[in-house]
């Protein structure tokens, strides 16, 4: 990094600040640094003394910093930051990055060669990936030596960088990494300051206030004396103050008040000093320079020719001036320079004629594409210079738009956008197609609203006989409704549709009623979703269209699930299943979600748990492989159908994600959905901090939206939390309220069962035995006429704590073991051992200590492999008081080893999974674990054993081996 080209004064606490998070560093600690203050004030010379005093530690120092005029580039200041030194790099350094980390980073950084798409370009909603690549390659970099990463002018970063940038802040690096970045508090946009704002509450940001340079400090800067007019007038600010001493002109001649300069708010004078300093500047020079504020912010000097429209030899000559001025500096990259400051740049840029601009921007666009540049390089200046009805500009954006809607969708819109604004009228087709490419990248950014705006010009434009087109528009825009929790609206839309469907057998009339199902899910009536899901499904069948047929069956299988319809059910479910079997990825690809997604899920509450986890991780593996699907939908699924399974770690993991996603696209119902599975893994686990959070985080998030099935969900999950905590009166108001009544008629028949064995504990703990009788008593009663065996060990247990209450020891214990071996026959370990500590109170109060120990000890040890721990660590305090020894955990490493002896007994699991050549996926899949576990157990064996690849592990494992250290 080039050392801070002036000379830093004041500052002493700020100086301070910086080298304690330094010394933090070298302890192996990442950490993160805001620095706040106005334009001028020092935070960018405050950030290069950071980088020189890391260099001077031996630290590694990458920096970037965003442009104001360049915001389209996706995310563009952490390639400013990062590319070139990675391209630099030996390719073994990056050796521990998995295929599609490697796939995701380049895509995000053009130094980066292309690789083959592993598992498929991502859709928009799985942006998170590439936040997980980028966080990884961190944590490579900052290995053998710590990482500052120095982020400037963040106020101005695009939307990528901003969503990047928020990622890293929820979760840092795990290696030592400093991330310090520089803005400007009033230009900081509302996502970026809500992340920053979550990252000070928890602790892991620490935020710096730049004030005012004194009297005393001014003249130190300066050099000499300063008047009391100079420094009253520039207020402190040492940009404002140097400004004012290269100005010929007395400075308290000019009036004190503040104008608007290049964009923001200055004192009159130092607008005045700036404007003259370049007045005075001899006309090549000029030209050179507003080439320059054109090309970019650093800019190249072959670009800046171009821009400025004269020879690179004139330009040259131009550039000696323009350094020796201090208009313009240089950086560490060769034939690459920056402007003195932001506001001199756009000063420059605004002061050039407006049209000369526009042909300045349309001679550089020419010159990136002779030299190749990618489209979305070249988009930036055709946004400002394309003519109305320029074909091929429309083309240029929109490749551009498409390259950028993977990774920085609202960056997308807005390249749509311009497309938009350049098509003629006559190209009908084409505009409609371009706003339904809006709509979808709108969508993705979570700019829902425009989104919808988008769909509704769509639906305008659709000629008035193109009744299939205006349908189908129709039906996506009451989905997107739905989606924005104006349930009413989107019923009324379907509704209208259907008045104006002439033909109910096409595809855009099955569109239509399968949306129409969806309406019914959501307005929690599932024998209006049943009924509609089989019209479309009679509807679709004589068509031959697989994909769409296959969407009515799934939908069908679940509302035939949900009305209680079991037989219906199954027979949709085979029909679907045979369809999807059938199908390749591209045709599942336009059903991923009414069909593999929705099949997935109502195979869980079919009984059939292996097949449930079968489909959701198929559709997941679609989803990545065509870039098609609503990823926060399959993880919500993929989380429910790994909690019910027993796969506790697993479904925290895809459900933290999902979370993340729905946040990162501003959708509360998303997050809702994904907020209630995420408490109700935290109750299976016996974590109820961390469920009741998560509840009340999803009432939370409704709060002000119709009530929906969401809100059903985030009510269950609110009255399992608070009955954990021991507030079952509370607890039963919100069940009640959410599901409708005492008779929970809002929740779907084939969760009732549960629902009615939660409100039966609820009753016994308030000591209303008559009412808790009476809901065991329905849960019975439901579980029999579905004839599943889940809801029937629920209604058993439910059963069984009535029986335990009212002292039937016998029939309590009989009752809760019939629970256990029905919830274990179908695949529901947690729910088995929770029964079985069930039984073990029925026992104990039979007098069957031995019997009640070992039922306790069978549910302590399928606690503590499912990951519930709250659950096993409550077990083992129950059998240490029967006298028992407490159940034996993973044994760990030695706390004073080395090497392999360090290892705790997974992570060898994992080591000799490594030299068995096993990838991240087939270890999770072998020791029933996430993949990020897996990653996490991996990153501890690198620093374990202080190896930097899976090579170096294998041969340390065979070594130790070798020498009988672990067995």
């Amino acid at each position: 990094m080039a050392q801070p080209a002036e000379q830093l004064v004041g500052r002493t606490a700020e100086l301070g600040s910086l080298d304690r998070a330094l010394a933090e560093l070298e302890r192996g600690e990442s950490a993160a640094l805001e620095l706040v203050g106005d334009p001028g004030i020092g935070k960018t010379r405050l950030l290069a003394e950071l980088g020189a005093r890391a260099d001077a530690h031996g630290q590694l120092v990458l920096s970037g910093s965003a442009s104001e005029l360049e915001r389209e580039l996706p995310f563009g200041v952490f390639v400013d930051a990062l590319d070139e030194y990675v391209q630099g790099l030996d390719p073994r350094r990056l050796d521990s990055l998995d295929d599609d980390a490697l796939v995701e980073l380049a895509h995000v950084l053009p130094s980066l060669p292309a690789r083959g798409e592993g598992n498929g370009a991502p859709r928009p909603d799985e942006r998170y990936r590439t936040h997980r690549a980028v966080r990884h390659l961190l944590e490579r970099l900052a290995v053998p030596k710590p990482l500052v990463l120095l982020l400037d002018d963040l106020h101005w970063a695009d939307s990528g960088s901003i969503e990047l940038l928020g990622s890293l802040l929820r979760r840092p690096p795990t290696t030592a990494v400093l991330i310090a970045l520089a803005l400007r508090p009033r230009q900081v946009p509302e996502r970026l300051s809500g992340a920053l704002e979550r990252a000070d509450q928890a602790g892991i940001l620490t935020r710096l206030e730049l004030g005012p340079l004194s009297v005393d400090e001014a003249r130190e800067l300066l050099g000499t004396d300063v008047g009391g007019a100079v420094y009253e007038e520039s207020g402190g600010n040492p940009f404002y103050l140097q400004q004012l001493a290269r100005s010929p002109r007395d400075a308290a001649q000019a009036p004190s008040a503040g104008v608007s300069f290049a964009g923001v708010e200055v004192p009159r004078a130092v607008a005045a000093a700036l404007s003259e300093e370049l007045a005075l500047l001899p006309d090549e020079a000029r030209q050179a320079l507003e080439g320059a504020a054109v090309a970019g912010d650093p800019f190249e000097l072959e670009l800046a020719a171009a821009a400025a429209g004269v020879p690179e030899a004139s330009a040259m000559e131009a550039l000696d001036e323009l350094l020796q001025r201090d208009l313009v500096r240089h950086t560490d990259v060769p034939r690459r320079f920056r402007f003195r400051h932001p506001l001199v740049r756009r000063a420059v840029y605004e002061a050039a004629p407006g049209g000369w601009r526009i042909g300045a921007h349309e001679r550089t666009a020419v010159a990136l594409a002779d030299r190749g540049a990618p489209a979305v390089e070249r988009a930036h200046h055709l946004e400002r210079s394309a003519r109305h009805g320029d074909l091929a500009a429309v083309a240029v954006l929109c490749e551009a738009g498409e390259t950028a809607a993977q990774r920085a969708p609202a960056t997308a819109a807005r390249l749509f956008g311009a497309a938009v604004r350049l098509l003629p009228p006559a190209n009908a087709e084409d505009l409609g197609k371009l706003l339904s490419a809006m709509a979808q990248a709108h969508f993705a950014a979570g700019e829902f609203y425009e989104a919808y705006a988008a769909l509704l010009e769509s639906i305008e434009l659709a000629p008035a006989d193109a009744i299939e087109s205006r349908i189908t528009l129709t039906a996506a825009c009451a989905g997107l409704e739905n989606l924005l929790g104006r349930h009413q609206e989107a019923h009324a839309r379907l509704m209208s549709g259907l008045e104006s469907l002439s033909d109910t057998s096409s595809p855009a009339a099955v569109a239509l009623m399968r949306e129409l199902a969806v309406d019914g899910f959501y307005r929690m009536e599932y024998g209006w979703m049943r009924d509609w899901a089989r019209r479309a499904l009679d509807a679709a069948r004589p068509l031959g269209d697989r994909p769409l047929t296959a969407s009515a069956a799934g939908i069908l299988t679940l509302a035939g699930v949900f009305d209680g319809a079991t037989r219906e059910a199954e027979s949709a479910r085979s029909e679907c299943a045979a369809l999807v079997d059938a199908m390749t990825d591209d045709e599942l690809a336009l059903c991923l979600d009414f069909a593999v997604d929705t099949l997935a899920a109502a195979s869980l509450y079919l009984d059939r748990f292996e097949e449930a986890g079968a489909r959701s991780a198929q559709a997941l593996d679609v989803a990545r492989a065509t870039g098609q699907g609503q990823v926060v939908q399959i993880l919500f699924w993929s989380g429910t159908i790994r909690t019910l399974c027993g796969r506790l770690d697993g479904a925290a993991e895809v459900l933290d994600t999902a979370i993340e996603v729905a946040r990162l696209s501003g959708h509360a119902e998303g997050q809702a959905w994904n907020l209630f599975s995420r408490s109700l893994v935290a109750t299976a686990a016996g974590d109820v901090e961390t469920a009741l959070a998560t509840a009340e985080e999803a009432m939370e998030a409704l709060r002000g939206l119709e009530k929906s099935f969401p809100s059903l969900g985030a009510g269950l999950a609110l009255a399992s939390a608070l009955l954990a905590a021991g507030e079952p009166a509370r607890a039963v108001e919100e069940l009640v309220t959410s599901a409708g009544g005492d008779e929970l008629p809002l929740m779907p028949a084939c969760w009732r069962p549960a629902g009615f064995e939660l409100l039966t504990r609820l009753c016994l703990a308030l000591g209303r035995r008559d009412e808790a009788a009476a809901a065991a008593a329905r849960a019975r009663a439901l579980a029999q006429e579905l004839g599943l065996r889940m809801p029937a060990a629920m209604a058993d247990r439910a059963a069984a704590a009535v029986a335990l209450d009212a002292g039937d020891s016998m029939s309590a214990a009989e009752q809760a073991l019939a629970s256990a071996a029905r919830a274990k026959e179908v695949g529901a370990p947690v729910e088995a051992a929770l029964a079985r500590t069930l039984a073990r109170r029925a026992l104990a109060q039979d007098g069957e200590r031995d019997r009640a120990a070992a039922e306790l000890e069978r549910a302590a040890a399928e606690f503590e492999a499912r990951g519930a721990l709250g659950h096993r660590d409550a077990a083992e305090r129950e059998l240490g008081k029967l006298g028992r020894r407490k159940h034996r955990r993973t044994r760990p490493g030695k706390a004073d080893g080395a090497g392999i002896e360090s290892l705790t007994e997974r992570e060898l699991q994992v080591a000799r999974l490594v030299v068995d050549r096993k990838t991240n996926s087939q270890i999770a899949a072998e020791l029933f674990l996430s993949p990020k576990t897996v990653e996490t157990h991996i990153r501890h064996l690198f620093h374990k054993l202080d190896v930097s690849s899976r090579v170096e592990v294998a041969r340390a494992v065979e070594r130790a081996d070798r020498r009988g250290t672990r067995k």
